[in-house]
């Protein structure tokens, strides 16, 4: 029976991917912006290198993998660009996205404090679908396969930050491409269709006593035929070093974060989440883990004046 119930969570969560076409999902959000908007290029000041990994439903054989890796950095007052790498997987290898997009921001300068950025990105995505590495799949299924099929796509965003607070909203894809040939009737049940995903992030640093700040985050995430996403976080930061905190996915997951901001250049960030759905009650599903690696390079350029929580 659990083996029976795994394939059936697995032909599930892959016809999800092939019709709701949500992007990816992260914890830590909040340490990967510039994957779900442009305008966040260069924000930081300096040349800034993340890599994440997840493993989500850990324990459930064939469950969803995502490795990102992106690097953004000023080269003007105003510019910025940026580049990202992002590789959903489902299915040991049933279902796999790779995206590419180079990302290109312009900032200006509104108020003493605030900086509203407009973003750019353009790139593409590899889709590749095998239907065979399904274990419930027969020849009579008749699926057929995407063989590392390229889509171009472009994106745009706006993010307005100050040294306390920021908020961005993009749509990362603005076209929609279908991936299934559906002028067969009898194959209109297996479009895939890349649809619009709109996200709107934000977040703000308290200033608490003893040297302790507190992070409150928020991202929601839209797309056509799928339930709206909210994500929450509560960050706790102590002494610009360490950071505990929890967040939780709009009935979906419970989720545990820390922080440890090694030296000036490298930090680290894990996240734990645990499902609140029947999903999560089961035994073979030990929650989904987050890794966050993320190195900035001072020496290239002038130190910012003021530290950077965001």
């Amino acid at each position: 029976m659990k083996k029976i119930f795994i394939s059936i969570v697995l032909t599930v969560a892959v016809f999800a991917v092939s019709n709701a076409q949500q992007d990816a999902q992260y914890t830590q959000y909040m340490y990967n912006t510039i994957s779900v908007n442009p305008a966040y290029a260069g924000s930081r000041g300096v040349l800034s290198i993340a890599a994440l990994h997840r493993s989500q439903w850990v324990g459930l054989d064939g469950a969803p993998t995502t490795q990102t890796l992106n690097f953004h950095t000023p080269v003007s007052n105003n510019v910025g660009l940026g580049l990202s790498v992002v590789n959903d997987e489902i299915g040991n290898g049933t279902n796999q996205d790779t995206y590419i997009d180079a990302a290109f921001s312009y900032t200006v300068h509104i108020s003493e404090e605030g900086k509203l950025s407009f973003g750019l990105k353009a790139g593409g995505h590899l889709l590749n679908v095998d239907f065979t590495k399904l274990r419930n799949y027969g020849a009579e299924s008749n699926m057929p396969n995407i063989d590392n099929k390229f889509s171009p796509n472009f994106g745009a965003g706006i993010y307005y930050h100050t040294d306390r607070f920021y908020a961005g909203l993009s749509v990362p894809n603005f076209l929609q491409t279908e991936h299934f040939d559906s002028s067969d009737s009898n194959s209109s049940s297996l479009i895939a269709q890349e649809r619009m995903n709109f996200y709107l992030i934000t977040g703000y640093v308290f200033d608490l006593k003893n040297n302790v700040k507190f992070k409150p985050a928020a991202l929601v995430k839209a797309v056509k035929g799928a339930p709206l996403q909210i994500d929450l976080s509560a960050n706790f930061l102590f002494n610009d070093k360490f950071s505990l905190g929890a967040a939780y996915r709009w009935d979906a997951a419970l989720s545990a974060l820390f922080g440890f901001q090694l030296n000036e250049q490298l930090m680290i960030g894990l996240a734990y989440d645990k499902e609140v759905t029947d999903l999560g009650a089961t035994t073979f599903n030990d929650g989904s883990f987050e890794i966050m690696l993320r190195y900035e390079f001072l020496k290239n350029y002038k130190r910012v004046i003021t530290p950077r929580f965001f």
